[in-house]
Formats: C-alpha cells, sequence, structure tokens
C-alpha cells in the first residue's frame, strides 16, 4: 500500500459517524472467537466487560426476588440474559422464567448449566427487538444497561414490546447509564497491535479505538477497526448516556410510567452524580 492509499485509509477510519448509523451486535455477540471470549468474561467473577462482578449480581438478584415477590406462580421474562446469571438466580426462586438473548454460545451455556441445576428455564435465542415470548409477565428486566446501546426507534419498539407482554400489575425493571457518566467520558483515540490483548481475533492484527461524544444527543460512540491479513473490519458500540427527564419521557411516550428510581439493581438509593440509575416502570394506572 503506498502512502496515499495508507492516508486514504486513515483518514476513512477517522470519519465521525452519523449517530446510530451502523450496527454491528451480530459481530459483537456471534463471531465464534469474540462471542468465546464474552462468555470468559460474564463467567470470571471479578470482570466487567461483560457482567458486572458475581457478587453484586448475587446481591442484585436477591434484592429484584424480594422486591419484585418472586416465587412460584410468577413469571419472569429476563431481555438479554447472557449466560443466565440472573435468570439461574431468578429461578432458583421458584418462578417461571424465560431468558432470551442473541448470543448462540451464551444461549447454549445458559441452557446447559439449567439442566444441570435442574431448573426449567426456557431460553429462546433471538433477537430481543424481534422476538416477543408467549404470554404475559410479572416482571421484565433487562439488565446491565443493554437499553442503552440501542438507538431512539429501537428503544420505542422494545418498550412497546414489553407493554403488550406485561401483566396488569406487573413491573419492568431496567438500568441506564446517567449525564454525571456521560460527563466522565472523553474523545481520543487508542492503537494497539493486537488491541485489547488479542480479543477481538484469534489471528494477529492491528486494531484501533476511536472514541466520539456526540453533545447534543448525549450518545458515545466507541469505534473498532481491526486490520488483519486478509480482512478489514469494524465494530461499533453506541451508548446513551440518560438524563431522567428525558428516559421518563420515552418510557411515557411508549404508554408506560415510572414508579421509582434506585441507584443500581440492588436497590440503593439515587445519586445525584451517580454514574447509574436504575428505573421500576408499570402501567399508567399503576401505583409504586
Amino acid at each position: 500500500m503506498n502512502s496515499n492509499k495508507i492516508y486514504t485509509e486513515l483518514k476513512r477510519l477517522s470519519e465521525k459517524p452519523e449517530p446510530w448509523s451502523v450496527y454491528t451486535v451480530k459481530t459483537l455477540w456471534n463471531d465464534p472467537h469474540i462471542s468465546s471470549k464474552m462468555l470468559e468474561f460474564h463467567l470470571d467473577p471479578l470482570s466487567h466487560p461483560a457482567s458486572r462482578p458475581h457478587d453484586f449480581i448475587a446481591a442484585s438478584a436477591d434484592w429484584i426476588v424480594k422486591e419484585f415477590r418472586l416465587g412460584p406462580g410468577r413469571r419472569v421474562a429476563d431481555f438479554g440474559c447472557g449466560p443466565g446469571l440472573y435468570t439461574s438466580r431468578f429461578a432458583a426462586s421458584g418462578a417461571e422464567v424465560t431468558g432470551i438473548d442473541f448470543s448462540s454460545r451464551s444461549i447454549a451455556y445458559a441452557s446447559k448449566k439449567a439442566a444441570a441445576d435442574g431448573l426449567g428455564i426456557n431460553y429462546i435465542l433471538g433477537n430481543y427487538l424481534e422476538t416477543v415470548p408467549e404470554g404475559s409477565f410479572d416482571l421484565i428486566t433487562q439488565i446491565y444497561c443493554d437499553f442503552c446501546a440501542l438507538s431512539p426507534d429501537r428503544r420505542a419498539d422494545l418498550l412497546s414490546s414489553w407493554r403488550s407482554i406485561l401483566a396488569d400489575d406487573g413491573r419492568i425493571l431496567l438500568d441506564v447509564f446517567t449525564a454525571p457518566a456521560y460527563r466522565d467520558r472523553s474523545e481520543g483515540l487508542e492503537y494497539a497491535p493486537n488491541f485489547m490483548d488479542g480479543f477481538w481475533s484469534p489471528n494477529d492484527y492491528f486494531g484501533f479505538r476511536h472514541t466520539w461524544k456526540y453533545e447534543e444527543l448525549g450518545v458515545v460512540l466507541d469505534k473498532y477497526d481491526f486490520f488483519e491479513s486478509d480482512r478489514t473490519w469494524s465494530v461499533f458500540n453506541w451508548l446513551q448516556y440518560f438524563e431522567k427527564e428525558a428516559l421518563t419521557a420515552e418510557i411515557e411516550a411508549a404508554g408506560l410510567k415510572v414508579l421509582g428510581t434506585y441507584g443500581d439493581v440492588a436497590g440503593a438509593p439515587v445519586s445525584e452524580d451517580g454514574g447509574i440509575l436504575a428505573v421500576v416502570i408499570g402501567k399508567p394506572d399503576q401505583d409504586r
């Protein structure tokens, strides 16, 4: 590659994309190598990239079981269930649990683990933006800020789907990144051979990560570009950071209602400078 081609390629990599213009979720969750690394992160009790530390998950699940009175006769749907770190704990309460996830590797692990533990969890492999489980649910969860990775139109579609399967007195629990967390983010560029210690490919590669902020939207993009001997490819990781008022407006536009807020999904009190906000949602005629 001559110098002009190198310049042209680097210039292309440095162009700031339009907000929400490209999605690469299929690569992130179903590429054989990347999905195996993601599962390793999920199962590492101290790791953060795919799941929160397992001691927090245990405390969080205990709080959710008590707060939402999970047990026999209660139905729960976890959207983005991964390898079942929450669904298995919900099912242990006696609740009837459904988990939906896009990653075939995560669903295979979760199904095998549930069978080994004698838990009759219904796992569904599919895109939760397109796959709606049958019946109605007393609790719908989406945990670890998955909601933030969706564009506004996708978030509206998901809220509409949840409303359609939410029991009349049911609840939705989700968590999001907040404006203080957005302010802590900064734009920049990183580069390294085999970027992130070989996480992205089993082959030798060169990796770039551009981070851009979209101030008018409260959105951050981490765009990863990779160069291998036989291919060039990219991963786009979009994240929405929410003001409480804007999130409430989205929820109400979907015909739902905010019933309560917490500092996390373990029931911590809300902090003005906290990076996470957990929201309990119900139908408009419900009270907390």
